[in-house]
């Protein structure tokens, strides 16, 4: 279980990926909204990150962090379908964040591979678990 200091660090970082192009879309502030909401995080203090972003906490689950990579998979994918296309920049954006959650390249690289081959390019949850799974062992 996380606590709320990492569940503030895990949006912050979510908001930061959405902003690293500058602004945060309708739909992407819709999706952190409800990552928000499953977080118990309110919407004031959602609000108060967008503009104050808090520093990161690493997590120390790693199952933890494969959930959030997965997050950061699926706000990829919604930027990339409602923004610029522009696929190269949020795949390397995406690859340092999990970098920087302590996730092995090998992982993060399969993952990425994987994406073409599915509906929308969303890995489904098992499929990433059973990635990072053989990748941890």
């Amino acid at each position: 279980m996380i606590n709320r200091v990492e569940k503030l660090s895990l949006l912050s970082e979510m908001i930061a990926f959405a902003k690293y192009d500058k602004d945060i879309k309708h739909i992407e502030y819709n999706f952190l909204l409800g990552v928000a909401k499953q977080l118990e995080i309110s919407r004031e203090d959602f609000e108060y990150l967008i503009e104050h972003p808090v520093t990161y906490t690493h997590l120390k689950s790693h199952s933890e962090r494969i959930v959030q990579f997965h997050r950061l998979v699926l706000l990829m994918n919604i930027e990339q379908e409602y923004g610029d296309g522009n696929n190269s920049a949020g795949v390397i954006k995406l690859y340092n964040f999990g970098l920087r959650m302590g996730l092995s390249h090998e992982s993060i690289t399969k993952v990425l591979y994987l994406m073409e081959s599915f509906p929308n390019k969303i890995v489904p949850p098992d499929v990433l678990i059973d990635i990072f799974k053989t990748q941890y062992n």
